[in-house]
């Protein structure tokens, strides 16, 4: 089976790819814009199926909700019918809705819209946060232990989440790939249920860490994730994820079945899976987008 993946150069993207005999790699660094109808036939041409995995959780310049996630799948839908490509499956998020109050759930649930009502076929996992080497959430929590473990919860009441390990998310992909889901969307969660304060612990105690927790409103972790997103390359925490985080990842939203026993998630949030997501060192200056861009432009001017 030869499937196409866009953002086959992004954290899910490159875990299914590495796990298929044939895939195209579709991305910004393979030279396909994710808008782009003509580049994106050529990229699907002779491909059984396209596994639809761009996606961004904040806007960069002109990498906003409407172009990657509105216009993009508009593009890969019709890119996938002018191709001959016989099944769609899309990767959204779990509690993707409209009128969530965040455009990042907003555009996630209307591109799944875009992708049922075209009249492929297609199968829609809505995934919880999904962890493993390179992601955002062992990553980013490691770091910030090791450099200021003080982290603020979100009101008096914990909120839960079931972390998804990234090989049983891919696993869940190729079983949709392959047709062996029935229904056309379903809920991807990992096996274990738990508070989010629990999971940031023991994060921090395999990284070697503590963390310290402070009880915030939901306006002062929205506040921090403003300062974040406008300081750091890759945010402590983004505007969309302050969402995440005040209403949990635990449950879709709206209702989707789990994949079938067999395929759904088999993984809590192992230990042995975020020793092995664990990255080096905690965040440095390198971190900052204006000593990135200052560096970046030195190097420029010395080459």
């Amino acid at each position: 089976m030869k499937v196409a993946i866009t953002g086959g150069t992004g954290f899910v993207g490159r875990n299914l790819a590495a796990r298929l005999d044939d895939a195209v790699i579709v991305s910004r660094r393979t030279g396909v814009e994710i808008d782009d109808v003509d580049a994106l036939t050529e990229a699907f041409a002779g491909c059984d199926a396209v596994a639809h995995c761009a996606g961004i959780n904040r806007e960069i310049g002109d990498q906003t909700y409407q172009r990657v996630h509105l216009d993009g799948t508009a593009a890969v839908v019709e890119a996938a019918r002018r191709a001959g490509v016989k099944r769609i499956v899309m990767l959204s998020f779990l509690r993707a809705r409209p009128n969530s109050g965040s455009a990042y759930h907003d555009t996630k649930f209307a591109a799944e819209e875009m992708i049922r009502a075209s009249g492929l076929e297609h199968t829609i996992l809505k995934s919880g946060m999904i962890y493993g080497p390179g992601d955002h959430m062992v990553d980013h929590v490691t770091r910030a232990v090791r450099t200021l473990p003080l982290f603020g919860t979100v009101g008096f009441r914990e909120r839960t989440v079931r972390p998804v390990a990234v090989d049983d998310a891919v696993g869940v992909l190729i079983a949709a790939l392959e047709g062996r889901i029935s229904d056309d969307t379903v809920a991807v969660m990992g096996a274990e249920e738990l508070e989010l304060g629990v999971a940031v612990r023991r994060i921090a105690r395999l990284a070697g860490g503590r963390a310290l927790f402070v009880p915030l409103p939901l306006w002062a972790i929205r506040v921090v994730a403003v300062i974040t997103e406008a300081l750091m390359v890759v945010p402590l925490v983004a505007k969309s994820q302050a969402k995440m985080l005040g209403e949990g990842v635990s449950e879709p939203l709206p209702f989707a079945p789990e994949a079938p026993v067999g395929i759904r998630p088999a993984h809590g949030f192992d230990e042995q899976l975020i020793r092995a997501a664990l990255p080096t060192g905690g965040f440095t200056l390198n971190d900052l987008r204006l000593v990135r861009n200052l560096r970046k432009r030195a190097a420029r001017m010395e080459a």
